[in-house]
């Protein structure tokens, strides 16, 4: 995990107050509901260790409205608590956005405005998935660094360019936690039981949900596409270059002199655009080519290697595990289908 501090045991045996906030519009239900069962799993299991000391935590539903409808009014919550009751809370849960997520986050600009005073007032705020939308839209992610979806970074570089995307699965920033994608909130939510509570509990839940515990990167998981939500035609011009040649001995003179611009200016217009520098780009494009060899083929991996344009066999492991946090072998076994 990113930035794991140690435990401060004086944070130990208090009985907090959470509020998993409700959006207004489009969120996915089951980040609401898993924060709900975990954090009241956590309860009746100390309510049987412990039945006369205080719960480690009083849960409670808080929105905007009586009443949200999710998907196609199949499902509705309904919050215990409007925001504009609660006064104080010692951590909110902020669920993970769904549909048009521009459109979502300006729903919830009130929503957004008592989590950044609720912030100041002394609460922690946890972000699940892409409802770090919400919280970097109170400004307090400025110039800190934040875990979404990976599907989600180029919609949120373009939202919130001075926020540094990661790829960790929970990253922890003064009393700020962010998490990567989909149900590895729930990885993030045992990161909290553990600091709120103790390791043995953690354990406890990873056991009940089957939770994988102590998962620190989603970049197995993550595609590479390239961001191109920009207006640069010549790295637009650039970034097609590569995707048709990067199989080839191309290295960044090559690009520049396709696209008519020195050296430099193309070095600094590239990262610019896409946040990545060329030679990194041509990397990433690489190694998704092989990714995707190891899952669908019975190539050996030095035929991938040489398939998607490198020579050296120690710089392409390197690379690929640096870019996906497992070897060549580790990702084949892993993702390869059977048969």
């Amino acid at each position: 995990m990113t930035h794991k501090k140690a435990v401060d045991h004086s944070i130990k045996n208090k009985s907090r107050h959470i509020s998993i906030y409700v959006p207004v519009g489009d969120c996915v239900l089951s980040s609401v509901i898993g924060s709900f069962k975990v954090f009241n799993e956590v309860n009746a299991l100390a309510k049987r260790n412990n039945p006369d000391e205080p719960l480690p935590f009083n849960i409670q539903l808080v929105g905007l409205n009586n009443e949200t409808k999710l998907y196609d009014g199949a499902f509705a919550i309904k919050p215990h608590a409007n925001i504009k009751d609660v006064e104080h809370t010692d951590v909110i849960i902020i669920p993970a956005l769904a549909g048009n997520i521009p459109e979502e986050v300006k729903k919830n600009a009130a929503g957004v405005e008592w989590i950044h005073e609720q912030y100041k007032k002394g609460a922690e705020i946890a972000s699940l998935c892409t409802g770090a939308f919400l919280l970097a839209a109170t400004g307090l992610m400025n110039g800190k660094k934040c875990a979404t979806h990976w599907l989600a970074f180029d919609v949120f570089r373009m939202m919130y360019p001075q926020v540094e995307l990661i790829k960790s699965v929970v990253h922890e920033e003064q009393g700020i936690y962010t998490n990567g994608g989909a149900y590895s909130f729930l990885n993030l939510l045992l990161y909290l039981v553990e600091k709120y509570v103790d390791r043995e509990t953690a354990v406890y839940c990873s056991k009940v949900f089957e939770i994988e515990i102590n998962r620190d990167s989603q970049a197995s998981f993550s595609i590479f596409s390239g961001f191109k939500m920009h207006e640069d035609e010549a790295v637009l011009q650039a970034q097609q270059f590569i995707e048709k040649n990067y199989t080839e001995k191309i290295n960044v003179d090559d690009v520049a002199n396709h696209c008519s611009l020195s050296r430099r200016n193309f070095e600094r217009r590239f990262r610019k655009a896409t946040q990545y520098s060329p030679a990194e780009y041509i990397q990433y494009l690489k190694i998704e080519a092989a990714r995707r060899q190891l899952e669908s083929s019975r190539y050996h991996v030095n035929e991938v290697m040489y398939a998607v344009g490198y020579n050296d066999n120690k710089a392409f492991r390197n690379t690929f595990k640096k870019i996906t946090g497992l070897s060549p072998v580790e990702y084949r076994n892993r993702f390869q289908g059977i048969g």
